[in-house]
């Protein structure tokens, strides 16, 4: 077998690798996606399909993607190309780490937009500005935040101004490296982001309705379940934890041998699913004490809660709690989205870590500029990763890892014995065929829902009746 690099630098501590995982997979979808989602497609019954996902495709994968990168100890693209090398295969097998490093980038020119106007909206709760008595004013405040309203282009130019201190804080953290910039951020944001959860729960379970968010999220109701509450659950097990996009064969490059991968991956798939349970009952509550919509999915963040903060006591002192939660899942995100690309390019020679962290941020506000202005390209972009790059990211993953590699390969990383003969029997015949059902008919569900294209009729059976037929 052909000798591997490493990377020098490591996690300083087998604590700081979880925090800053669990940083990287809890993001803003699982506080609004999940609970909403959950509810609509079966209650309970959609938790129990939902963990077994977890539990059967989203955890070996993530394991896989570890292993893949403690073996290779480099950035995603070299270290698939490496490992390829080492098992005498082509390095064309490369293409897996470029489709995922390339959904990283997308992905983060998008979130790093939202995470900007969740900074604002945290600006205006600190200055006692968010404004939303009604529905309708809280829309209207959300419009003129985004550009979209009043005054168009100096909310926008306001916009592009807090994009670019996001991005600046990106940069100085990710520019620290691994053990000085990403772990250190890491173990502080995620306890006091832990603790805020528990906090805006409590609140929230106190002053609103908790009963019928308990009945709308855990009831089971089976008539509910099809085929579309499978793909639903697949698609948010899977994207959830964050795998697919060269995000955790990144931070695997940086583990180093005492680290337990199937124990510490269980960990941090626990603890974005407990995460996930829990979210709705920081929101859902005081939204159906207030009587607003729950079907208002991202929404919620920047229309509902603010009229809801307003309905109840203390509410404006919560909304700057709620605010930075979310804020702070997105920035933990956004530092782990980057490192995919500045891990890449430190490797090039002549490239130091601090200017790669200052290319990638460049290149970030340009085209985050582009989305400030014209929101179009944005929906655009987050079909394009939502609906075709990461399912296929995770679906040549799990075939690189299961058929490429040999299992003498990958057992120094996962051990000999049961786990490593379920985890091998997983990513071989069980994770690449329910990916592929998500890649193929989650991409052709979102082609008719958001672009209005209508399907055969045929698909009607697992997809539902064609848009047309909805109106």
């Amino acid at each position: 077998m052909a000798d591997i690099g490493r990377k020098a630098e490591t996690w300083g501590s087998r604590f700081g690798f979880i925090m800053a995982a669990v940083g990287s997979a809890v993001g803003l979808g699982n506080f609004w996606r999940f609970p909403y989602t959950a509810g609509q497609n079966g209650g309970g019954a959609f938790i129990i399909i939902y963990i077994l996902c977890v539990l059967l495709i989203a955890l070996p994968l993530l394991m896989a993607e570890y292993s893949m990168g403690r073996k290779s100890g480099m950035s995603a693209v070299e270290g698939v190309q490496s490992l390829a090398r080492a098992e005498s295969k082509s390095q064309n097998w490369g293409i897996i780490a470029w489709v995922g490093s390339l959904t990283a980038f997308f992905i983060l020119t998008f979130y790093m937009v939202i995470s900007t106007w969740l900074l604002a909206y945290l600006i205006q709760a600190v200055g006692g500005d968010l404004h939303g008595t009604t529905a309708d004013e809280s829309a209207q405040n959300f419009l003129n935040t985004i550009g979209q309203g009043d005054m168009p282009m100096s909310s926008k130019w306001y916009i592009l101004m807090l994009l670019g201190l996001f991005i600046a804080a990106n940069i100085f953290i990710v520019g620290r490296g691994v053990k000085a910039g990403i772990e250190r951020v890491a173990t502080i944001l995620m306890p006091a982001f832990f603790i805020m959860v528990l906090v805006v729960v409590g609140f929230s379970m106190a002053n609103g309705d908790v009963a019928r968010t308990a009945a709308f999220i855990f009831e089971p109701k089976w008539e509910d379940v099809g085929f579309k509450t499978f793909l639903a659950a697949l698609g948010q097990a899977f994207f959830s934890i964050g795998v697919g996009v060269g995000l955790m064969i990144t931070y695997g490059a940086y583990l180093d041998r005492r680290t337990n991968i199937p124990q510490s991956s269980g960990i941090i798939v626990g603890s974005d699913t407990f995460v996930a349970l829990i979210a709705g009952f920081a929101i859902f509550p005081i939204v159906f004490a207030a009587g607003l919509d729950e079907a208002a999915g991202p929404s919620l963040f920047f229309i509902s809660m603010p009229v809801a903060f307003e309905a109840i006591p203390g509410g404006s002192l919560f909304a700057i709690v709620f605010f930075a939660l979310a804020l702070f899942a997105a920035f933990t995100s956004s530092i782990s989205l980057m490192e995919v690309s500045v891990s890449w390019l430190e490797e090039r020679q002549g490239v130091t870590r601090v200017g790669a962290a200052c290319g990638v941020g460049f290149v970030l506000f340009m085209v985050g500029a582009a989305y400030v202005f014209s929101l179009d390209y944005l929906d655009f972009m987050d079909f394009m990763t939502e609906g075709l790059l990461l399912p296929l990211g995770g679906l040549l993953a799990a075939i690189f890892a299961g058929w490429i590699l040999s299992r003498d390969m990958l057992t120094s990383e996962l051990g000999e014995g049961m786990i490593m003969n379920v985890w091998r029997f997983l990513i071989r015949w069980f994770v690449p065929p329910f990916i592929g059902l998500v890649l193929v008919f989650g991409f052709l569900d979102k082609i008719q829902d958001q672009y209005h294209v209508q399907l055969p009729g045929a698909l009607e059976v697992l997809l539902g009746p064609n848009w047309e037929a909805e109106e």
